[in-house]
């Protein structure tokens, strides 16, 4: 399939340019006034609603990026990924977190093998651990129950289990499963991260989940090292074996940090860690804090969608939908950014989770066989949940920059209120909101209907929106678990029908490197100046003055000690 072909080469991409030109001598609010295209613009799906009316569409326009589509062997593409192929090129891997939530019955397989009964393997013993430490038949070293459980990783083995975690804590089923427990995440190397972190526990009741791949990820091992000594300190070397378990493939570096291998759960390298939510790395943390049988909906809410999107004809599919009028909206229309707005508080860590899977996949320069792209790729996500939003930066994508708008609201709320003799209840008070933003940005308000207000002529520039702003809008019917789970897929299918529209592969990582490499100096210069005096060298000016100033000003720690928070 790899071809030196840019999809900006073909003719369907060609069209679309021309078409441009076309859609912008049209207005959102004459758009809308076409009912039987909004009708075509709205899809279905077990209970979630998509409707992109709002989009700066019309229906040809969806014709000619399905053309776009064709051209790019996206239903190819699509099939070669459930097919295990290996599509990210560089790294010689598959592609299958689908595997991760697929029913223990199917087959998906790489390199010839199915690799669903591994999947499931890794599951039952993660299923088994979970139960009994919190039935208390697993307890720490001086015989206490296991209640509080530290989850430390990165990037992926941090947002997106973070964000499932958050979204759940107000589920009342999950919340009832969780109740005496605590889950927290230990991410950036950050000292004062470790101490918010063990702020208030006890390591006599504290289990620690180690999550790293190789078991070398510099900020995850040295986090991994502090609380390591943070229970040691506490209850002697001997604890480790009962207060800290890994989620890692690297067995033998496990083993060396003093964790029983037993005790470490495994993933596979065709799962890209921004995808690996539904792997070891967020289904033991989870499993932990909830049970792994509220987990086992998120994972099957996730499954559902990986069957839509892999069946469903293109009219009809939620992620190839939203993943086609991405593409529309960056490299045709030129708007660089997306909003994320989740009309839930439930879901106030989906944007950071969705920002990283999106800006770490799609934020690419050239394409899968290496040719520099002469289009941009990939968007600025960022987001913040409504009303909170609409008081922060709101402003902006009514008046200022167009950023297409990403609307996700909620049939039934977690936790309703009603207040005796209020209008609405609280939830409507917030849906009230969800549905009147998209129309504000769509419409906007003219001069004419200002004049009619009897506005003084002086505020008419300052009053006046000009609409025609694209959104779309997601309504699903709760936020059960298994919600949750199809909220997540949704969003990682759309991001990989981006990356096989631009031509790129949105499965490596290497733009995460050179900056990491570069600290390893800093690190050697750091210790040292810090154990031998020496002065900086090697660097830059810049660089040179303000290590130098940074020296100067914090002795550090000396190398023959150790401190922990003092929180």
């Amino acid at each position: 399939m790899a071809s030196t072909t840019l999809v900006c080469d073909t003719e369907p991409w060609k069209d679309l340019k021309g078409h441009v030109k076309e859609i912008e001598k049209t207005h959102l609010r004459d758009l809308m006034n076409d009912v039987e295209r909004c009708k075509s613009m709205m899809v279905e799906f077990d209970g979630i609603l998509l409707d992109y009316s709002r989009q700066r569409v019309r229906q040809d326009t969806v014709e000619k990026l399905f053309k776009l589509a064709e051209a790019a062997h996206l239903k190819q593409k699509i099939d070669r990924m459930y097919s295990g192929e290996r599509i990210n090129s560089t790294e010689n891997r598959s592609v299958l977190h689908i595997a991760l939530r697929a029913p223990r019955d199917k087959v998906i397989c790489s390199d010839g093998k199915n690799v669903v009964p591994d999947v499931w393997t890794v599951l039952d013993k993660i299923k088994d651990f979970s139960e009994r430490v919190r039935s208390g038949s697993w307890v720490g070293a001086t015989g206490k129950v296991l209640k509080d459980v530290v989850a430390i990783g990165i990037g992926g083995s941090f947002l997106g289990p973070l964000f499932v975690h958050t979204a759940l804590q107000t589920d009342p089923e999950a919340a009832e499963s969780a109740k005496g427990r605590q889950l927290r995440f230990l991410a950036n190397v950050d000292p004062i991260d470790v101490a918010r972190n063990i702020t208030g526990l006890n390591p006599e009741t504290t289990l620690v989940v180690v999550v790293s791949k190789t078991f070398t990820t510099a900020e995850t091992m040295l986090n991994a090292r502090t609380l390591k000594e943070w229970i040691q300190a506490a209850l002697g070397p001997q604890a480790v074996a009962k207060h800290m378990v890994a989620v890692s493939t690297n067995i033998p570096l496990v083993k060396e940090f003093g964790i029983d291998p037993a005790n470490a759960f495994a993933f596979w390298d065709w799962v890209g860690g921004r995808y690996s939510v539904c792997s070891a790395v967020g289904v033991l943390p989870l499993s932990l804090q909830y049970g792994f049988p509220i987990v086992q909906k998120f994972l099957n809410g996730a499954s559902s969608i990986d069957n839509h999107f892999h069946s469903t004809s293109f009219e009809k599919n939620i992620p190839v939908l939203l993943g086609l009028l991405s593409v529309w909206n960056v490299s045709f229309l030129g708007y660089p950014a997306r909003a994320i707005l989740p009309y839930s508080q439930a879901l106030e860590k989906f944007a950071p989770h969705i920002q990283q899977v999106s800006m770490e996949s799609n934020g690419k320069g050239v394409s899968i066989d290496g040719i520099p792209l002469p289009f941009e790729a990939g968007e600025i996500d960022f987001g913040e949940p409504g009303t909170n939003g609409q008081h922060s930066f709101y402003q902006l994508i009514h008046q200022g920059r167009v950023i297409p708008c990403d609307f996700i609201g909620i049939v039934k709320s977690q936790q309703p209120i009603y207040l005796k003799g209020e209008a609405v209840s609280n939830h409507d008070e917030l849906m009230s909101n969800f549905f009147a933003q998209p129309d504000a940005l769509a419409y906007g308000k003219t001069r004419e209907q200002l004049l009619g207000e009897k506005i003084p002529n002086h505020l008419i520039p300052h009053k006046t929106f000009s609409g025609n702003r694209p959104s779309l809008s997601l309504l699903l019917p709760s936020l059960s678990a298994y919600n949750i789970g199809q909220l997540l897929a949704i969003y990682e299918h759309r991001i990989a029908v981006e990356g096989f529209i631009w031509g790129i592969n949105s499965f490596d990582q290497w733009g995460v490197e050179l900056g990491k490499s570069l600290a390893t100096q800093v690190r050697k210069q750091l210790n040292l100046s810090r154990t031998k005096g020496e002065p900086v060298a090697g660097f830059n000016f810049s660089t040179s003055t303000l290590l130098t100033r940074y020296l100067e000003g914090d002795s550090g720690v000396q190398s023959n000690s150790t401190m922990l928070p003092k929180m």
